[in-house]
């Protein structure tokens, strides 16, 4: 039975990351600060260091988070796909960019967080990543059946890479690229494209 100390540990924890994630999505990553999720979460300063290493820790808690239901938006959309492969990986990209478009600071942290040079994603990371890339590979492997499966992983990861790509840039406001309203189309264009080439 976990004692006094542990409880208000986990609670604090509990409390942290659901500030951190209510600041980045409101103001972004790059404006997160310790001492406003301090004043947040009612705690000194010290004390989010007594629950995670670095802001860092903290922050890859509330990407934690957002993975998951980045996955679970993923698995819903394909839930009500037609059995087309092609028409399953439209399905997919459009659902990853309404997510984006929806969640824009939290899904960018995903990706926006520094980590030391060599040092390796968290394993949670790269079981949900993994997930991201399991559901495009199910359809890959129909449209290109012949395909070594270390080709096929390659090309998983090289469309997710185009895919994220079109979302960043279109929904970057700096950038004057990729028009916002017509991401869904370009993306549809590329993968009927892509499918062709079967």
């Amino acid at each position: 039975m976990a004692g006094k100390v542990e409880l208000r540990r986990a609670a604090l924890r509990e409390t942290l990351i659901a500030q951190a994630e209510r600041r980045i999505k409101a103001d972004g990553l790059r404006n997160l600060r310790a001492r406003d999720l301090a004043k947040d979460a009612g705690c000194a300063l010290g004390a989010i260091y007594n629950v995670f290493g670095d802001l860092n820790d903290l922050v890859l808690a509330v990407n934690a988070g957002t993975f998951k239901r980045l996955g679970a938006a993923v698995a819903e959309a394909l839930a009500d796909a037609p059995q087309d492969a092609t028409e399953q990986l439209i399905v997919m990209s459009h659902a990853y960019h309404h997510f984006a478009a929806k969640n824009f600071n939290l899904w960018r942290a995903l990706f926006d967080i520094e980590r030391p040079a060599g040092e390796a994603a968290p394993d949670w990371y790269l079981q949900e990543m993994g997930q991201l890339f399991a559901y495009i590979d199910a359809p890959l492997s129909v449209i290109f059946p012949d395909h070594t499966p270390e080709n096929r992983q390659l090309l998983t990861k090289a469309l997710f890479s185009s895919v994220h790509g079109i979302v960043l840039l279109g929904l970057d406001e700096a950038s004057a690229g990729v028009p916002a309203a017509h991401l869904d189309e370009m993306i549809s264009l590329i993968l009927k494209h892509l499918a062709a080439q079967s």
